[in-house]
C-alpha cells in the first residue's frame, strides 16, 4: 500500500503498555501510529504532520486531554480532525466535557476492547468495519 495513502492516527496515552498495545493492532490493520506520551508530546506531534484521527486520553503528564482538545479544536488545520476520546474516567460530567468540547466519541477503557477500539476509529474514519 502507498504509504501516502495509509490513514495516520495519533495516539496519546501515558500507559506504556495500552500504548504499545494501541500501536500493534492499529499498524497491524494498516495505519500508521503515531504515539504520543503527554499532552505537550501530542501537540509536538500535530505541528509534524496531521493525523487523520487522534485517540485521546483525559488524564495526562504535563497537559491534560481537555486542554489538548480545546487546542485542536480552536485550530483552524486541525479542528475537524476526528478525536475519540479513551479514558478511565466515566463520569457523566466528563463525558459531556469533552463532547462539548467536540470530541466524537468518548470510550471508557473498561468497557472496551482493543478489537472495539479499532472498530470505533474505523467508523470514525468512514471505512467498513468487519462484523465477524
Amino acid at each position: 500500500m502507498d504509504k501516502s495513502l495509509k490513514k495516520k492516527i495519533l495516539i496519546v496515552e501515558d500507559d506504556r503498555s495500552l500504548q504499545n498495545a494501541l500501536v500493534e493492532i492499529i499498524s497491524r490493520e494498516g495505519f500508521e501510529a503515531v504515539s504520543a506520551f503527554d499532552g505537550e508530546e501530542a501537540m509536538e506531534k500535530l505541528k509534524e504532520g496531521k493525523p487523520d484521527l487522534i485517540l485521546l486520553d483525559i488524564i495526562l503528564p504535563k497537559k491534560d486531554g481537555y486542554e489538548v482538545l480545546e487546542e485542536i479544536k480552536k485550530d483552524e488545520k486541525t479542528k475537524n480532525i476526528p478525536v475519540l476520546i479513551l479514558t478511565n474516567l466515566e463520569e457523566i460530567d466528563n463525558v459531556q466535557k469533552a463532547l462539548d468540547l467536540g470530541a466524537t466519541t468518548f470510550m471508557v477503557k473498561s468497557d472496551f476492547s482493543l478489537k472495539d477500539i479499532l472498530e470505533k476509529i474505523k467508523v470514525a474514519l468512514g471505512q467498513d468495519v468487519d462484523k465477524s
